[in-house]
C-alpha cells in the first residue's frame, strides 16, 4: 500500500530526486497502484508525469495540502498500454481528477476527467481536452471562475 503523501510533500520529494530508482519500493513510494508495462518503465513514466506535477502551483483546481497524487498504468482489452495520474483527497480518497496521457480512445494527448466545483462528477465526457503539457497545466493552475 503506498503512502499518501500531500502533492506539495510529493513535489518536493520529486525535486529532491526521491523517485529516480527504477526499484519497485521506489516507484510504489511515489505513487504507482497498478500497472501492465515492465517494471523498468515505471521511474521513466514517474518522471514524465512528475514534469507536469511539478508545475501546478496550489492557485488553481489542484489543492496541493489536502490531495495527493497515484499513478494507473492501463490496459484496454482493445489498444495500447497508456498512463494516468489521479489527484485524490487525502482524507476520503476519493478521485477529483483523472488526466489520461495519449489513450488512444482520446483525440487529444491529454484528457482530463473529474470532479467540477459543485462536486457533481463529470466522467462522462473531459473537463478539458489538450496536446500541449503547458496549456494542461496553465489549465490546472488557473481557478474554476477562469
Amino acid at each position: 500500500m503506498m503512502d499518501r503523501l500531500p502533492l506539495h510533500r510529493w513535489i518536493d520529494e520529486f525535486l529532491e530526486g526521491n523517485f529516480d530508482e527504477s526499484d519497485v519500493k521506489t516507484q510504489i513510494k511515489a505513487g504507482w497502484y497498478d500497472w501492465f508495462c515492465k517494471d523498468s518503465s515505471l521511474m521513466k513514466r514517474t518522471k514524465r508525469m512528475g514534469n507536469i506535477i511539478k508545475k501546478i502551483n496550489g492557485h488553481g483546481k489542484v489543492d496541493l495540502q489536502n490531495w495527493y497524487v497515484w499513478f494507473k498504468n492501463n490496459c484496454p482489452l482493445n489498444g495500447p498500454l497508456y498512463d494516468d495520474f489521479r489527484f485524490a483527497d487525502l482524507e476520503t480518497g476519493d478521485v477529483l481528477f483523472t488526466i489520461q496521457v495519449d489513450c488512444c480512445w482520446n483525440r487529444h494527448r491529454y484528457t482530463v476527467y473529474g470532479r467540477t466545483p459543485d462536486g457533481e462528477g463529470q466522467w462522462d465526457k473531459p473537463l478539458f481536452e489538450s496536446d500541449s503539457s503547458k496549456e494542461l497545466i496553465r489549465w490546472l493552475n488557473s481557478p474554476w471562475s477562469e
